[in-house]
């Protein structure tokens, strides 16, 4: 009996010895660190990763992350300085440098989320505030943007929390005021393109018209200059007619009626009102052109005699 009372002593003793040992214990992984917490107080920080001893039953552990985290913040208008509004979308990447601070500060992730969204916001409105639109849209983004992760980094520091990143995702101009651009945008683009468009008329009206210049000018002297060969011509035509008609007058004249019958003389268009005797016919009547001689009158009749 006394050996059962014994053994059931001694399995109690071992169960009671591995609890005591198991609340002692704790493990730390690579991406956290923890902070070993005695009745409500922090004692000590564990950075290094692996099995670590505490105090059982009064001691505990709260893990906290090591590793970068995300903040995104919600989009917000700020008015920069040439009184623009602006909707920016920003976000920040930190992580918590100094556990005890940060837990006897903030307490949990969601807290410095929240803590920091409103000490970035601030920042944004500070350093934004203070120069243009184009500043922030194109010409010192990236300057503005270290601006504002110094300002907000300086202001974390004391929740235990370093800022290693902060970027503007977005910076444009409320939807209403984009519009009215848009349509300002599109109606320069539009009267730029009737300008070009009437520039381009007048361009082509006056190549037009020098084009027609030219055109008339070369057809004018194209037509003065095959007048003119056309009258040297016709006066080397004549010259040869001339010749023609010197050397054999004869031939000439017969050449000339027989054109003038062909050109007289057409199908169905004969009918000419003439006098008989007329020169026109005269090859008619005389194969050589020349007139018919008057009948001689008769002769005398002798005298009667005597």
């Amino acid at each position: 009996m006394k050996l059962n009372v014994l053994g059931g002593v001694i399995v109690v003793l071992l169960i009671a010895t591995l609890i005591v040992v198991y609340s002692s214990l704790f493990t730390v992984y690579q991406t956290q660190q923890a902070l070993v917490v005695r009745l409500g107080q922090p004692v000590r920080v564990v950075e290094e990763p692996g099995l670590h001893v505490k105090a059982p039953f009064i001691d505990s552990v709260i893990a906290v992350d090591k590793r970068i985290l995300d903040l995104d913040a919600p989009a917000q208008e700020v008015i920069a300085s040439d009184q623009k509004r602006l909707v920016v979308d920003a976000f920040a990447r930190y992580r918590i440098k100094d556990p005890l601070r940060f837990y006897q500060t903030l307490g949990s992730i969601q807290g410095a989320n929240s803590q920091l969204a409103n000490i970035l916001n601030s920042a944004l409105r500070a350093v934004l505030g203070e120069v243009t639109f184009i500043h922030v849209v194109r010409d010192q983004r990236a300057e503005l943007m270290s601006r504002i992760r110094a300002l907000v980094d300086h202001e974390a520091t004391a929740y235990g929390i370093q800022v290693v990143d902060v970027r503007i995702r977005r910076a444009d101009l409320p939807e209403q005021n984009s519009q009215a651009v848009y349509l300002r945008m599109q109606t320069q683009r539009q009267q730029e393109a009737a300008e070009y468009r009437a520039q381009g008329a007048q361009r082509a009206q006056e190549i037009r018209s020098r084009a027609d210049r030219e055109v008339t000018v070369l057809v004018a002297d194209a037509t003065s200059k095959s007048e003119q060969i056309r009258g040297e011509g016709d006066a080397i035509r004549n010259q040869i007619f001339a010749d023609a008609f010197n050397q054999d007058p004869d031939f000439f004249s017969f050449y000339r009626s027989m054109q003038a019958y062909e050109t007289g003389l057409k199908h169905g268009d004969t009918r000419m009102l003439l006098k008989p005797d007329t020169s026109f016919f005269r090859f008619f009547n005389n194969p050589s052109g020349k007139p018919r001689a008057e009948t001689a009158p008769p002769a005398a009749s002798a005298a009667p005699a005597r």
